[in-house]
């Protein structure tokens, strides 16, 4: 068990550094900036950031959340996503290897390709809250990658849960499914009901986690997130109060929840589709 716990710190450690460029990420890809070169900088004073400063957490909290040389302030967003990543992954690795008779090659492969997936999440949740986009490069581009990586999974060694069939039916009818709804919607209101990028990350997400039971279990938990936080916001704010909300967040909660709580949603809602999970 000593390996175990030995394994879930690097779990840890990964998802922290993961963190760490996600902030590149989720600071340059909209502004279609290349995120491995240049260097990170300060955007106060420009110059560039060492590794000792670089550290996810620590180096913020050393530092006092200010840079080295100029002082400006340094967002406490930072060290957030890197901590939030970092829980992610951890609660991930303990969600696929719960015990040490997991340490395998197999289930190590299957983190991995579960890991990128949340980081992208966490990327373009971040990315829609700021912006209002979700860019294609963490939506609709990655889909082939993700259904050629289930299928060549499934080729040595079948744990993934879902076929690279049924993959490809997941990012269509994630895709389609929302694209009905915002045409319906689009008829009967004369408005958008939510942006093209949702309906290609719910894609996204048909690819990664299947069709049945996932999709309409991902859309009731997202839809009710938004509804949670929207209505206490209204009443507090203005009853009237209208704004536009980023839908990107919650299906990325969504789809966090179903991969770590999934089976326990299936047995409580849905108690004749165990199997098929």
């Amino acid at each position: 068990m000593t390996m175990w716990y030995i394994f879930a710190s690097y779990a840890l450690i990964l998802g922290l550094l993961i963190g760490s460029f996600l902030n590149v990420v989720i600071a340059r890809l909209p502004k279609d900036q290349s995120v491995v070169s240049p260097r990170s900088r300060c955007p106060s004073c420009m110059n560039m950031i060492t590794a000792i400063d670089n550290i996810p957490i620590v180096s913020w909290l050393i530092l006092r959340g200010k840079c080295r040389n100029c002082a400006a302030p340094i967002s406490s967003l930072y060290p957030t996503i890197e901590l939030l990543t970092g829980i992610l992954s951890l609660l991930l690795f303990w969600r696929i290897i719960p015990d040490f008779t997991y340490l395998t090659p197999q289930y190590g492969v299957i983190f991995g390709l579960y890991l990128v997936f949340v980081s992208m999440l966490i990327a373009q949740s971040f990315i829609d809250i700021r912006y209002f986009i979700i860019p294609d490069q963490l939506s609709i581009y990655p889909i082939p990658f993700f259904i050629a990586a289930i299928f060549a999974i499934n080729s040595y060694f079948p744990l993934v849960g879902i076929t690279w069939k049924e993959s490809f039916l997941g990012a269509f009818f994630g895709g389609g499914s929302l694209l009905f709804i915002t045409l319906l919607w689009k008829f009967i209101r004369k408005k958008d009901a939510m942006g093209m990028g949702d309906i290609k990350l719910l894609a996204l997400i048909g690819a990664v986690l299947g069709p049945w039971p996932a999709l309409p279990m991902i859309i009731f938990l997202s839809s009710t997130s938004a509804v949670l936080f929207m209505v206490p916001l209204k009443i507090v704010q203005n009853k009237s109060l209208r704004f536009a909300l980023p839908f990107g967040p919650f299906l990325a909660i969504g789809s966090i929840i179903w991969i770590l709580h999934g089976r326990e949603l299936v047995r409580l809602w849905l108690p004749g589709a165990e199997g098929i999970f």
